[in-house]
């Protein structure tokens, strides 16, 4: 999650500016970028357990042995909570999780150097601390109360008002992670074509990427637990946003929406005030009970963005959010995907004329169903198996479209091979977790933080 603003922003004086926020996203197809972000799991080797932010071996000394590589530190009140290179970040999930923030690149594969130079510099800090690093959608061993809250203020407001509007929020924070990626837009209408295409197929990507089938030891009955997580996080900020689909959406009509969010907080004098539940539209009117008489600035209204938690979120880009954290190889494939289908104008015509007809009952079926069954989601008359299948076509004659080539003179189209695997055999990654746990772990969901470790 975001790390506190580094300058006030411009005043909103009129709420034009809201809409005029997300517009100042707008970019010329050459100007279009790919920002790559993943969270992993820290452990002790010793033990297995998450590690807490203090101590020799805690985050904060992990952080710490990062700047070595020239990642410059990030405080809050004296401790280091996030370290920045130039345009990419490496932050903390509430739990502890590890998150690379990369930097807005042209290619895949600048992404795929980008992510092997920061497995290497992770694991060269992670040999000296004796701790280790797991790409998983869920937490597979640990409980709530064995996970230490990492020293952000944001956290503390947000983890005492989650429980008051779903049960599995605090799970959210502390126990899941994610690969996403955000990708540009050239237009408003440009962007309405891409969150629709995205926001029907992401719950593919949450099928492919399924990768989180245990929770405290167990199987949990889901192949992707970290997705249905979101199902009872909280309503409010929440979900598959079906208001997408209506006509007029744009800019005015997702800040419309952002407004009518409860707020979390607001930053000031280097300190976040708890705001939990108040609305948007009275901090506009100089109303908000936390700061009466003030109004918000931009840096308000950006901070407020990152609080929204739908399946696809819209900044000055657009942020795709349905994919399990997973191995390090599989890291460069979930941009791959997305930049396939929505950066090459014919296959995106391709996917928009895949799901312009799928209706509202039909995208929530999907979200509803691919946490538990994942490729085997029944639709229409087939299944999602097949239906990624034709997506991951299309996705690969985009990407071949792009052109975008390596120094060996390949194309982008390679890093979408274990997903084509993935969907050719049936074979979720979290089945394949499960078949281990069945067989040679003999019950144990020990291994995991060895034989898939970074």
């Amino acid at each position: 999650m975001s790390a506190p603003p580094t300058s006030p922003g411009a005043p909103i004086t009129d709420p034009r500016q809201l809409a005029a926020w997300f517009e100042a996203g707008c970019k010329p197809v050459e100007d279009w970028r790919i920002g790559t972000e993943h969270e992993k799991f820290a452990f002790r080797l010793s033990d297995l357990r998450p590690l807490p932010y203090e101590g020799p071996d805690g985050i904060g000394a992990l952080l710490q042995g990062l700047t070595r590589f020239g990642w410059a530190p990030v405080e809050e009140n004296g401790k280091v909570i996030a370290l920045s290179k130039g345009l990419a970040s490496i932050s903390l999930e509430p739990g502890g999780q590890v998150e690379l923030s990369g930097a807005p690149l042209s290619t895949i594969h600048e992404t795929c150097t980008e992510v092997h130079e920061h497995l290497c510099q992770i694991k060269a800090v992670d040999r000296e601390l004796g701790i280790g690093m797991v790409g998983l959608g869920f937490n597979p061993k640990w409980r709530r109360d064995d996970i230490a809250w990492m020293p952000k203020g944001r956290y503390k407001i947000m983890g005492d008002y989650m429980p008051k509007r779903g049960t599995l929020g605090i799970d959210m924070m502390t126990r899941t992670c994610t690969v996403q990626v955000n990708l540009d837009f050239s237009s408003e209408a440009d962007m309405v074509r891409k969150f629709r295409v995205s926001l029907a197929l992401q719950p593919i990507a949450t099928a492919l990427f399924a990768n989180s089938p245990f929770t405290e030891g167990k199987p949990n009955g889901f192949h992707s637990f970290r997705s249905q997580v979101w199902t009872d996080t909280d309503s409010d900020r929440c979900g598959d946003l079906p208001f997408v689909f209506e006509d007029g959406f744009g800019f005015e009509r997702y800040a419309d929406y952002a407004l009518d969010v409860p707020m979390y907080f607001v930053f000031r004098d280097d300190r976040y005030i708890d705001a939990s539940g108040q609305s948007f539209r009275d901090f506009l009117a100089g109303r908000l009970p936390a700061l009466p008489g003030e109004t918000p600035l931009l840096t308000d209204w950006s901070d407020h963005l990152t609080t929204l938690f739908p399946e696809v979120r819209l900044k000055k880009f657009l942020e795709m959010r349905g994919a399990d954290g997973g191995p390090w190889q599989r890291l460069c494939a979930l941009p791959a995907l997305w930049v396939g289908l929505l950066y090459d104008s014919v296959a995106l015509d391709a996917a928009w004329e895949l799901i312009k007809d799928w209706t509202a009952e039909e995208r929530a079926g999907l979200r509803r169903d691919v946490p538990r069954l994942a490729l085997a989601s029944p639709f229409r008359q087939r299944t999602v198996r097949e239906l990624a299948l034709e997506v991951l076509a299309i996705s690969a004659a985009g990407l071949r479209r792009r052109a975008r080539s390596s120094d060996c003179g390949e194309d982008e189209s390679g890093f979408l091979q274990p997903l084509f695997a993935i969907a050719e055999s049936g074979e979720t990654p979290a089945a394949v977790l499960l078949k281990h746990f069945h067989g040679g772990w003999a019950g144990s969901v020990d291994p995991v933080f060895q034989d898939f470790a970074y």
